[in-house]
């Protein structure tokens, strides 16, 4: 500003520490990320957060929108096909337990081990009529819910090669073990009430 009369810079005839300011001062002033301006504040939290985000990728990541990123790598139920969540309502005409198994397997990719190979017990297992509390399963594995028609007293066999499955009744012990088990659940359940 141009005035009739002399004025020194930076000095009003108060404390000078007032009117003057450093060149860091008077470059925070000017910039952008001065904590004053909302805007800069913004800024500075998205990109932090931004950049907390992007530690998690991978080289497998694939962007397929502006903010979403899918992983290029099978899930788990794609690599391990009786790890697939299922959620089934088997249809009133199923029923006999080897008939759920077989409606179960159908869109897994496994299928049923032939019958000529399944030992006796597992065949008297799979001519059981199925119970009414097992026409609707999950949502729970393939696998839980093929262990679940099966019970306690038979394990899964799988032949991941083949893509085979049967089951196998566990041993009496085994048998004995979980039922001992399982009755002190129920003694403590009763307990608690």
């Amino acid at each position: 500003m141009d005035y009739s009369f002399s004025v020194p810079e930076r000095s009003f005839m108060m404390p000078a520490r007032l009117y003057q300011t450093t060149e860091a001062e008077s470059i925070m002033k000017r910039s952008l990320f001065n904590p004053a301006h909302p805007g800069a504040v913004t800024a500075i939290c998205i990109a932090g957060i931004c950049t907390v985000a992007s530690v998690n990728l991978h080289a497998s990541d694939i962007q397929t929108g502006r903010y979403s990123m899918v992983s290029a790598a099978p899930t788990q139920a794609q690599s391990e096909l009786l790890e697939a969540t299922v959620t089934v309502q088997l249809p009133a005409r199923i029923q006999t337990i080897g008939e759920a198994v077989r409606y179960l397997l159908q869109r897994s990719g496994y299928r049923l081990a032939a019958t000529e190979s399944s030992a006796p017990e597992t065949l008297a297992l799979f001519a059981l009529p199925l119970p009414a509390v097992h026409h609707h399963l999950g949502p729970m594995t393939l696998r839980e819910a093929l262990e679940t028609l099966a019970g306690p007293a038979f394990h899964l066999v799988q032949d991941p090669v083949h893509r085979l499955i049967t089951f196998e009744q566990c041993a009496v012990k085994q048998v004995a073990a979980h039922e001992t088990m399982y009755m002190s659940n129920v003694e403590e359940s009763q307990d608690d009430d």
